[in-house]
């Protein structure tokens, strides 16, 4: 199982409307992020700050690769573009990884 962090920002005043379209999350999305082995996902904020942690069962990359070939990811990628600002890794179309710097088991 390999850990993954990522950051964003919310749009000024969207915050509320963020977290409405996570509490009421597409299906297919959850069904491609479980296919794709992610799972004790969660999203926190400070201010318009966003901070994700997911693990992956089936590996990062694998993860990455999976979440790049959806067309599913796509379509709430661009339904999020109006409340978020997120810059994706241009070599592996998915959020930038985060480095770890500090873990206690």
């Amino acid at each position: 199982m390999e850990r993954f962090a990522w950051k964003a920002t919310v749009k000024e005043g969207k915050l509320a409307e963020y977290k409405k379209r996570h509490d009421n999350i597409w299906p297919e999305l959850k069904q491609v992020l479980k296919d794709a082995g992610i799972g004790n996902y969660t999203i926190w904020n400070v201010g318009n700050e966003l901070f994700g942690y997911f693990e992956c069962d089936k590996g990062v990359a694998y993860a990455e690769q999976h979440q790049a070939a959806s067309s599913v990811v796509d379509k709430w990628n661009e339904y999020m573009k109006d409340v978020m600002v997120m810059e994706m890794d241009p070599e592996t179309g998915a959020q930038p990884k985060m480095q770890q710097v500090f873990f206690l088991a």
